[in-house]
């Protein structure tokens, strides 16, 4: 009878393992290549941004990008508090926005809102150091703000606290055309106007992002809870 439970358990123990690599084979073998972080964007794209942004500086005022800011966050909070958070954490191949990386098109929702926690947090620090006349002493690279795979719905609030830290820092600024100045790795040196003018253009791309990783979680199959238990050990 001992004989008869070892034996079963050790036939278990290997299905569990063949299970288990087959997962980790499959995961390798699905992983999509995309380009490195920091790689940026085609050059004749990264031209037209430019000039797209130029125009958004010349036509813009804080008011207005207070305003874009605020209605592209409305956008992403209803977009994330309707996605199940399960859901919410399944990672989603996108076609590659307009002004977005091609590193960038494989995040789920939760990555998403992570790279938005870390980019509002760096822009709202810009904001306040340029308008008391200092520059950060930090390169800016758009490789620095890639998110974790692991991020889940914790992430939430300190996305939330970051727009708020955009807002005040806009708010608390004096004067947002300022002396000093700070170098994006796209967009070149800008003032404190410039990395305002930035928060709700970049949040407006990735919420299209989350758009499309949203209608992509419709279409793919519900996840097997034993399949999904595997995965979290």
């Amino acid at each position: 009878m001992l004989y008869r439970i070892l034996a079963f358990h050790n036939y278990f123990t290997c299905c569990l393992q063949v299970m288990c690599h087959t997962c980790i084979i499959m995961n390798a073998i699905s992983e999509p290549r995309l380009a490195p972080p920091g790689a940026g964007l085609p050059k004749i794209e990264l031209f037209i941004a430019r000039l797209i942004f130029r125009r958004r500086l010349g036509a813009g005022t804080r008011e207005s990008f207070n305003a874009d800011f605020k209605r592209e966050r409305e956008r992403i909070s209803n977009l994330y508090r309707n996605c199940d958070p399960e859901a919410a954490a399944r990672r989603v191949l996108i076609k590659r926005l307009r002004g977005m990386e091609d590193s960038s098109r494989n995040w789920s929702v939760w990555m998403t809102l992570d790279h938005l926690r870390m980019v509002n947090r760096a822009i709202a620090h810009n904001i306040d150091r340029l308008s008391r006349g200092a520059v950060p002493k930090v390169v800016a690279s758009t490789a620095a703000v890639k998110p974790s795979p692991r991020a889940d719905a914790s992430v939430t609030a300190e996305y939330e606290s970051s727009c708020e830290s955009v807002l005040e820092a806009a708010e608390a600024a004096t004067e947002l055309k300022t002396k000093a100045r700070y170098a994006h790795p796209w967009f070149g040196s800008m003032d404190a106007f410039g990395w305002h003018a930035l928060s709700g253009y970049h949040m407006g791309l990735h919420r299209v992002q989350m758009e499309l990783i949203i209608e992509g979680l419709r279409g793919m199959p519900p996840m097997k809870p034993f399949a999904h238990a595997v995965h979290s050990a």
